[in-house]
């Protein structure tokens, strides 16, 4: 895989030719009508200019640090990074990242690589088996297609390789589909639940005349949960057999025929300990690429409290460039007030919202004390008051948020601010 990442800039650029409606949740009804170019060049102002709540932004100057700082740090530590797209899934967002170098995309279904080829991304890691028989004919029209789009899927079990290569051959691909062993870990997610059966499943790749093997991967990320050293062990311990994985593969003759073996692994949690490893020193070329994706936005909850970034001494950490804004729209009981946000706009699954900042009627902007989130409806908040708490019917909450993953699925279009000027507009498709 010599090719440098790319993708059709053109197809991006014309993102911003979409015309504005009341599709898009938020946007003022002025902006209706307009193109989506027309309305960032308008460099309107979240508060002054009729937008409504409750509201997601992104911080333009939180985005460039974090791809700068990523894009340092693996450079600085011999990896590659193909970013987990699912993340976002906005091509404008995916430009960026590889302005700042990435080497490839992942994808975690066939839906999202259609996405990525919609937009030209010419080098793309599926982090999961490819067995449907509708994609798999849609995936050999574009390898067929377009002789520059590189493309890897993983393969935990014999059953996975021999349904791939069924339909495979009934196809002729005019290329064989390269695959990456996948191993897991008992109580992970997917992935060859030890090395003898990983090696099973690479041998039966091999074997396959429509398949080609080309490394292994996994995840490390679904065996651990939160910084403890016992966490970090478990960690250690999987990479260690990936490790071993690799290099019994190339014992084996397995890997010969290729100019450089892909090793894979690598979240948005541990990803210092995946580069640690991949990035020893081993006999035969490898290329260890890093798959983590939430680090473009981070976030003010579960990343924020278990990135490498804030347990490495001297790497300035990364910055949470997301926000949401709601209004007070209730205050029942002296403890209680009710927001205008809920679980169709914010993420919950890995920790409420948090309240930040409070602006008031006239238009000041400050850190809120003394409240707390305690439960999201389908469309409140549930805002607990201390003594402290001097919120008012009417005010405006700014609220950090945990998790990105599961709050760009829930905006199609998402205002890019510099303070509460509007810079930018991002449109995502799930």
């Amino acid at each position: 895989m010599q090719h440098l990442m790319e993708m059709d800039l053109a197809a991006v650029a014309d993102i911003r030719s979409e015309q504005v409606s009341w599709r898009f949740k938020g946007l003022p009804s002025s902006t209706f009508g307009s193109t989506i170019g027309e309305v960032a060049g308008q460099r309107l102002d979240l508060f002054g200019d009729e937008f409504v709540g409750p509201l997601v932004v992104l911080d333009a100057d939180a985005l460039a640090h974090n791809l700068t700082t990523m894009a340092k740090w693996c450079d600085n530590h011999g990896v590659k990074l193909a970013p987990h797209g699912k993340t976002t899934m906005a091509p404008q967002l995916f430009q960026r990242q590889i302005e700042h170098g990435v080497w490839a995309l992942t994808a975690a279904n066939a839906s999202q690589l259609r996405v990525y080829r919609a937009f030209g991304v010419n080098r793309v890691l599926l982090a999961n088996q490819l067995l449907d028989p509708a994609a798999l004919r849609w995936l050999v029209r574009e390898l067929d297609r377009d002789p520059g789009f590189e493309f890897s899927c993983w393969a935990d079990s014999e059953a996975g390789v021999a349904l791939m290569s069924e339909t495979l051959q009934e196809l002729q691909p005019s290329r064989p589909v390269d695959v990456l062993v996948e191993l897991g870990a008992p109580g992970g997610r997917t992935g060859a639940r030890d090395l003898e059966t990983a090696l099973a499943v690479a041998r039966a790749v091999d074997q396959s005349p429509v398949l080609r093997l080309v490394g292994a991967g996994g995840y490390e990320g679904a065996l651990a949960h939160d910084a403890s050293e016992s966490s970090q062990s478990i960690v250690d311990s999987y990479l260690t057999d990936l490790r071993t994985l690799v290099l019994r593969l190339a014992d084996g003759g397995l890997l010969d025929e290729l100019d450089s073996v892909i090793v894979t692994a690598g979240g948005s949690a541990y990803f210092d300990q995946v580069a640690a490893t991949l990035s020893q020193p081993w006999p035969m070329p490898v290329t260890p690429v890093l798959r983590s994706g939430a680090y473009i936005t981070h976030d003010d909850g579960f990343y924020r409290g278990i990135s490498p970034f804030a347990r490495i001494d001297g790497v300035e950490p990364f910055r949470s460039a997301l926000r949401a804004w709601a209004q007070v729209t209730s205050r029942p009981q002296r403890d209680l007030a009710l927001l205008t946000i809920g679980k169709r706009d914010a993420s919950f699954d890995e920790g409420l919202p948090e309240p930040q900042l409070i602006r008031r009627g006239d238009g000041a902007i400050a850190p809120l004390a003394g409240a707390t989130v305690t439960a999201l409806n389908d469309q409140h908040a549930f805002l607990r008051l201390g003594p402290e708490a001097t919120v008012r019917v009417g005010d405006w909450i700014g609220l950090g948020l945990s998790h990105p993953c599961t709050v760009f699925d829930k905006w199609q279009l998402i205002p890019v601010v510099r303070g509460t000027t509007v810079v930018d507009l991002i449109r995502t498709y799930f």
